[in-house]
């Protein structure tokens, strides 16, 4: 067994976990943060995807060990303590931008990073931002439109 400390949507972890844990299901299972969903296994479908050190990462390609020191967000870490969604979240609320659910989080992350970068409302760069995430649902237009109006709303408050 090896020691992880980290911080976790805001909070120091310290926990024992075993060399070969992915950091996917040390979230999942050890933590029960099940927010993040393992879809293919191999870092291609995206829905694993979380924030390490403020970038998207694919947590089904990381062993637990290799998170330690790190900053980490989660898709449970989005929401306000009270169960406030976050800007990003309501829109994805508002426009419809999931059917199933099961990839939301991914794109909640990749997106969040996205936002956090400056992203535009601009529907070609948001394409190549998400390109790394699958969704078998939506047809991807309500998860564009809800990620666009996320960025015209940060856009209008940092105005």
């Amino acid at each position: 067994m090896k020691s992880v400390s980290l911080t976790l949507n805001g909070e120091a972890v310290t926990h024992q976990v075993e060399p070969r844990l992915l950091l996917s299901d040390f979230l999942r299972q050890e933590l029960a943060l099940t927010g993040t969903h393992v879809g293919c296994e191999h870092g291609v479908c995206g829905a694993c995807t979380i924030l390490i050190d403020g970038r998207t990462a694919r947590s089904c390609l990381l062993f637990a060990i290799q998170a330690d020191g790190s900053e980490i967000e989660t898709v449970e870490g989005l929401a306000g303590a009270d169960g406030t969604l976050s800007p990003l979240q309501q829109s994805f609320r508002e426009a419809h931008g999931l059917q199933c659910g099961f990839c939301t989080p991914g794109f909640l992350m990749t997106a969040t990073e996205y936002l956090r970068d400056g992203g535009s409302p601009d529907r070609d760069e948001i394409r190549h931002a998400i390109s790394g995430n699958i969704c078998r649902c939506t047809g991807y237009e309500t998860i564009i439109d809800a990620i666009a109006d996320a960025a015209r709303k940060q856009e209008g408050v940092s105005r």
